[in-house]
């Protein structure tokens, strides 16, 4: 893994690209391997879950903490019945 880490960061660095320091995570599925993984003389934060391109991925691999996310989202910006009901009883016509 060490090898493979040290073989991207020297590819990217000979077309002048770096990796973001505060970006590096690493998420260790299903190993035993407990050593912490260092790329650029720093070393990579291990992390449970983190959400890449507004997917939320985790150990387990499945969906239900992104379903979760997105509806608890998406509650916010859907108006409810009622406010929708209020919107069209306030409404006056003008009287000529």
């Amino acid at each position: 893994m060490r090898m493979k880490i040290t073989s991207v960061a020297a590819a990217l660095a000979s077309v002048g690209l770096n990796i973001h320091k505060g970006k590096r995570k690493i998420l260790k599925y299903n190993t035993e391997n407990s050593n912490p993984v260092t790329c650029a003389g720093g070393t990579l934060e291990d992390v449970e879950s983190f959400t890449y391109l507004g997917s939320i991925i985790d150990e387990q691999g499945g969906s239900d903490a992104d379903v979760k996310s997105r509806i608890g989202q998406s509650k916010g910006r859907i108006p409810t019945i009622e406010e929708h009901m209020e919107l069209k009883t306030t409404f006056k016509p003008i009287s000529k």
